[in-house]
């Protein structure tokens, strides 16, 4: 009965030890270095970061007024000149034409900023569709 007792209580006792190997303390290198990964991803991957929110209407002169929001959504980068994509489509679902236009300006992490473009839309224009191509990232203003 001892004997069980005092390998019961070995094993307490052994299980309930800390193991200081699996606690990580908080590493300032490690940190820069996933810092400037994430960076790095947030740079070359504007697409999945820039989030475009729009409206189209028509203006007097017949033009399609697409106005809208651009929204960065990364954590450290910085984006300017960005390309959208404007694609115009039919009520079938049918793409009549496709247009590109550049928004110059600064977007600051987690900032929105307004867009403004006017456009001769083929006729038959239903909707259009607002997408990001491209656009420049700078990291530098994040360090």
């Amino acid at each position: 009965m001892k004997r069980v007792l005092l390998a019961v209580i070995l094993v307490i006792f052994l299980f309930s030890c800390k193991d200081y190997k699996k606690e990580k303390k908080f590493d300032a290198e490690s940190y820069e270095k996933v810092k400037e990964t994430l960076a790095e991803k947030e740079k070359n991957n504007p697409a999945r970061f820039l989030v475009v929110n729009n409206r189209d209407r028509k203006n007097l002169i017949g033009q399609t007024v697409v106005i809208g929001t651009l929204t960065n959504q990364a954590t450290v980068c910085w984006y300017k000149d960005v390309e959208l994509k404007l694609s115009f489509f039919s009520k079938t679902g049918v793409k009549l034409d496709e247009g590109l236009e550049t928004v110059y300006e600064n977007i600051g992490p987690g900032k929105t900023i307004k867009f403004k473009t006017r456009y001769f839309a083929p006729k038959g224009t239903d909707s259009v569709a607002v997408l990001v191509t491209k656009a420049v990232g700078d990291i530098s203003m994040a360090k």
